[in-house]
């Protein structure tokens, strides 16, 4: 892999938020909202608006706002909440972090299950072990996640009283209080990655073990498991990074429901919130960050990708 090709892809990266920013930027400018409005209340009076309008530039041109607003974020510096008057950077930054832990652990669950159940149903393909993975497959993408949280608070949290059904516990304050409130919502994430990863690794799989190459080391007398280890799940398995890679996307914008449900302040909750109130900077931040982390995750995977495929070249 080139250092051109790293080079253009942080180019890229850069130009996608320079667009995200523009885009993010313009939706919030047509927003039926009022940010001396907001900060003062509807109560005050017509010269005080107009003060603090003017003190915050608002009444400035739209890319007079932008270019402002764009160098203070360059310096990392996302403004002041409209609705708590606290800065937003080091609120969505910890935010984000919470969203990031829930995604990390859904993935590491996924990961765990979804591969060996595609390996089954590829291995005993056209058998009862192969149906039943398609039948959880099937039923898994068929469940949105609010119907999975929902069944999973009534019978784990209610019902059997096993687990907490809402709130987040920071893990360094107490570990194991912490685990307990992230196991459902970790698990009702995981129901629709481990359907769709699952019905991926079978078919990958299945191609695999039907090329040449494998033809060629079971002619060799190397044993099953062999050929299965050492060749077929080594290519088989390589078009999962760039699925999970997608799926962290994913659960940047899915995993909203899943924290509204179960009371976890991270990011997707913060936008909710920030959107109800009309709160503009925390939305631009929001969307932006969201929109960076999204951006680097795909970066890694393509180079992790590369790196564990020599046959991939990058120019």
């Amino acid at each position: 892999m080139s250092a051109h090709y790293i080079l253009k892809r942080l180019m890229m990266i850069l130009y996608t938020l320079f667009v995200v920013s523009l885009i993010v930027f313009a939706i919030t400018q047509i927003l039926p909202a009022d940010a001396a409005v907001m900060m003062l209340g509807e109560n005050a009076t017509d010269e005080a608006l107009e003060a603090l309008r003017q003190s915050m530039g608002l009444n400035a041109p739209i890319w007079m706002q932008y270019g402002r607003w764009l160098g203070h974020v360059l310096q990392g510096d996302f403004g002041q909440s409209l609705r708590t008057g606290q800065a937003i950077g080091p609120v969505m930054v910890e935010a984000l972090g919470r969203s990031m832990l829930l995604a990390m652990l859904s993935i590491g669950l996924m990961l765990v299950i979804a591969v060996p159940l595609g390996i089954i149903a590829a291995i005993r393909r056209g058998r009862i072990a192969d149906i039943l993975v398609s039948l959880i497959s099937y039923i898994g993408v068929s469940l949105p996640e609010f119907v999975t949280a929902t069944i999973a608070v009534l019978v784990f949290a209610d019902l059997m009283a096993w687990l907490p059904p809402t709130g987040y516990v920071p893990l360094t304050e107490n570990f194991a209080d912490g685990i307990a409130h992230l196991v459902l919502p970790v698990c009702v994430i995981s129901i629709i990655l481990i359907a769709h990863v699952s019905r991926m690794v079978r078919s990958e799989l299945v191609d695999v073990l039907h090329s040449d190459y494998i033809r060629a080391a079971r002619m060799k007398g190397l044993s099953s498991g062999i050929v299965l280890r050492r060749h077929a799940l080594r290519n088989a398995l390589l078009p999962t990074i760039t699925i999970v890679a997608l799926d962290v996307g994913y659960l940047l914008g899915g995993v909203i429901v899943v924290e509204e449900i179960f009371a976890i302040p991270g990011i997707g909750r913060q936008l909710i919130v920030a959107i109800q109130a009309r709160d503009l900077p925390s939305i631009q931040a929001g969307v932006l960050i969201m929109a960076a982390t999204y951006s680097i995750v795909n970066f890694v995977a393509d180079i992790l990708y590369a790196w564990l495929d020599k046959r991939i070249q990058y120019d």
